[in-house]
């Protein structure tokens, strides 16, 4: 991306300081004689014979940071679409400044000031950073022709207040995850939103970013802009919320207020008690045998001379920032993409695949980072996308190649059952499961396959804690049965208790190997940001 077109994530004002748990300044709240800004009653919604919601009650006070937390299919995703006039509700009603109002269309929601920022940022890569701030909003125009001089001219404050710092007029193609929150950030801001819905906002940002955008959401606060925040996260939740309120299989089971607000009663909530953990990793099943050798592999510029080895039975956790060059070894590995020098063995023979068709047959599988756009076909059913990579093995025959409904019937139901997936039954389409049974159904596609090496991107992302310890305990056990497992995570938390070896990487090289009692968050974490700067200045 070239200099010019960069936008840049800076503070909304200059004296405010690195967020810091012990000193964060929550919103006050609005007085208790003034209705909430937004309050919903009793909400409830079906869909077929499956509830989504039974009665669910939340209210938002002006210039709030209200959480919303549960897990995956807990009914969050079904609340936020009837507040944004996309699903109507069964029964309940939907007070606004203490007024019931019927949301009929998201028309309707915003002209109330409610503005919604999904996981799926919108934007269009082929136009201006203007262009996608003012999608679906109404233009000036001057005899029939869009004023953008004077549109500009009114956006400029608003993107300078959010962190945008380049002229508008740029492209947006090539920008990041986080310089795209700013641009939705912004749009919400110039269709003067009194509500900002954030769905997963760090799902896909660093720990930087993330910080720019805990500022903003403090600033946002402040000058009376209310945000629900919903996240997986719960430190964030912590950190950032006056309030919580906690779904659970579709009831609105707790409140809890900042001052009352611990983990341990967000885990309790969420859960319905304490979550069964995985515990702490006492055995290693990995064995002497080197499955995967991986040597001097690189591709400019993300990935730059990698060497590693890789166990039967092994768990290899890979470590480092975002932009590290994780994803794309991952790549080099999978066929996705050819390295530009470097080699791989696998099982001793030489391993140079083409395609990820090549290296699937020879024993590979991959739950890519972007389970949605790269691991889906959303309009499909639970079993379509659960067999996707598993078609050979239900046909009738090389010679006569029907699928065999019988046997994808009996391997779906499988892993419906083994991996606890929610749906209404297997051809229900995948996109209309939470983000935790959508990643379920990419993970199971490869219990059906069983590849002798699993590489799984962030598996645990946008996913609730209980499906989170329902993973780890998969991805033992698949280490015991002898496959070999990748698990890249930005999260250094997630790979002490899961990993036998992590291989932190930074600027596309590997600069730090953990293991054993070396092995913990704080070690990923220092070598994570110490050994970038020391490869930055070798």
């Amino acid at each position: 991306m070239k200099a010019s077109s960069k936008l840049i994530l800076t503070p909304l004002v200059s004296n405010l300081q690195s967020i810091d748990a012990n000193q964060i300044v929550t919103a006050e709240l609005g007085a208790s004689n003034s209705p909430p800004l937004v309050r919903a009653v009793g909400i409830e919604k079906s869909y077929g014979g499956a509830r989504a919601l039974q009665g669910v009650d939340i209210e938002i006070a002006p210039g709030e940071v209200h959480g919303l937390v549960g897990a995956n299919g807990a009914g969050k995703s079904t609340l936020i679409k009837i507040l944004a006039g996309l699903v109507h509700p069964d029964a309940g009603s939907i007070e606004i400044d203490g007024n019931e109002q019927f949301l009929a269309s998201p028309h309707a929601a915003a002209e109330f000031g409610m503005n919604f920022i999904h996981q799926e940022l919108a934007f269009i890569p082929g136009m201006t950073v203007l262009e996608n701030i003012m999608l679906g909003i109404p233009k000036k125009s001057r005899f029939g022709i869009i004023d953008w001089a004077a549109i500009e001219d009114n956006v400029r404050p608003i993107a300078e207040r959010v962190g945008i710092t380049a002229a508008l007029n740029v492209s947006v193609k090539g920008l990041s995850t986080a310089e795209n929150w700013l641009i939705n950030i912004c749009r919400a801001l110039v269709q003067k939103a009194r509500l900002i819905v954030m769905d997963e906002p760090t799902a896909s940002l660093s720990g930087s970013e993330a910080e720019k955008l805990f500022q903003i959401v403090q600033e946002l606060s402040k000058s009376g802009v209310a945000v629900l925040y919903v996240s997986h996260r719960l430190d964030e939740i912590e950190l950032l919320c006056d309030r919580v309120t906690v779904f659970r299989d579709g009831h609105s089971v707790d409140e809890i207020s900042k001052d009352k607000l611990t983990r341990a009663r967000l885990v309790e909530g969420i859960v319905g008690g304490a979550v069964e953990s995985a515990g702490p990793k006492t055995t290693s099943f990995a064995s002497e045998k080197t499955v995967l050798k991986v040597d001097a592999l690189a591709r400019a510029p993300m990935v730059n001379g990698v060497s590693f080895e890789l166990h039967e039975g092994e768990v290899l956790g890979i470590a480092g920032l975002v932009g590290a060059g994780r994803s794309e070894l991952a790549h080099l590995i999978y066929g996705a993409d050819r390295p530009d020098a470097g080699s791989m063995t696998f099982d001793g023979e030489s391993y140079a695949p083409k395609s990820p068709t090549a290296a699937v047959k020879a024993g590979f599988g991959l739950v890519p980072e972007e389970r949605r756009a790269d691991g889906l076909v959303l309009s499909k059913s639970v079993a379509f996308n659960a067999q996707l990579s598993n078609l050979e093995n239900i046909i009738y025959s090389p010679a006569l190649p029907f699928i065999n409904y019988g046997k994808r019937k009996v391997g779906v139901d499988r892993i419906i059952r083994d991996l606890a997936i929610k749906t209404q039954n297997m051809d229900m389409s995948v996109g209309q499961l939470s983000g935790g049974n959508q990643q379920k159904v990419v993970i199971g596609r490869w219990l059906l396959r069983q590849p002798k090496v699993l590489i799984l991107d962030e598996p645990t992302r946008g996913v609730d804690v209980g499906a989170r310890a329902e993973i780890h305990r998969l991805v033992r056990e698949l280490a015991k049965d002898g496959m070999a497992v990748i698990v890249i995570s930005s999260e250094p938390e997630e790979l002490p208790d899961l990993s036998d070896r992590v291989l932190v990487m930074a600027d596309g090289r590997i600069v730090k190997e953990l293991s054993g009692k070396a092995l913990s968050r704080n070690a990923i974490v220092a070598a994570s940001y110490t050994e970038i700067e020391h490869s930055r200045t070798a």
